[in-house]
């Protein structure tokens, strides 16, 4: 608890900070990173829990990991894995599964393709939503001669392909100056087949990551002493 009153001050600066930014795009990223993912992994830290409490990080890894959505899977003597231990057959039939779903554009059939496939898909995928972005931004400015709900659609996705884009160019730094990978953040929401897959599997899987450990576990730790655990 001493540590946790420590870390109020911190967690109230990181949730002023993006009231203080009125550029949209700047102003949501540092909501989404600092606001939201560095506090909620914070207050894990608070109670020795979540990826911060690992001894071992060093203080740049500590920050890149406080800030950005990144997993550092450990082996069994405490050492990090190689990177590509992620795409090894045993990892793939161990360690995919509802709450760790493999990255976007691999293949469990198939391992040996992974890399290459979804690395020349990214680089068209994005570059396809740069532009895409780049004509939405355009077709603001004839907003008045277009129907409302065409104009909240054009939002909607303009939201989502900033994230996505931010999210690489965020993965693209961390991955060069500390060698790590962020977790994969969307699964291609628009070939969602029902509001399932878009919830469970496609759409902000770190949010859904994050938030098990710091809202789900306690409240259920805490209500099955009252009302049992089913």
């Amino acid at each position: 608890m001493p540590r946790f009153f420590s870390f109020i001050p911190v967690v109230s600066l990181f949730f002023a900070l993006p009231l203080k930014l009125h550029s949209v795009q700047l102003g949501g990223n540092t909501a989404f990173f600092i606001a939201w993912l560095s506090n909620f992994k914070l207050l894990l830290l608070a109670f020795s829990e979540g990826p911060l409490s690992d001894p071992s990080l060093s203080p740049l890894r500590f920050i890149a990991v406080a800030c950005f959505p990144i997993r550092i899977e450990t082996t069994q003597d405490g050492q990090n894995p190689p990177p590509k231990l992620e795409n090894s057959p045993k990892s793939q039939k161990d360690g995919h599964n509802s709450q760790n779903p493999p990255p976007n554009g691999q293949n469990r059939e198939n391992p040996g393709l992974e890399t290459n496939e979804e690395g020349n898909k990214s680089v068209w995928n994005y570059a396809v939503k740069i532009v895409l972005l780049a004509l939405f931004i355009r077709i603001y400015e004839y907003s008045d001669r277009m129907h409302p709900k065409v104009i909240l659609v054009i939002y909607c996705f303009h939201i989502y392909f900033s994230l996505e884009i931010a999210l690489a160019t965020a993965a693209a730094m961390v991955r060069a100056l500390f060698g790590l990978e962020l977790e994969p953040q969307f699964n291609d929401p628009y070939l969602s087949t029902s509001l399932q897959d878009v919830w469970g599997r496609r759409w902000n899987l770190v949010v859904s990551r994050t938030l098990r450990p710091t809202v789900y576990e306690p409240v259920l730790r805490v209500t099955a002493r009252f009302l049992g655990r089913k």
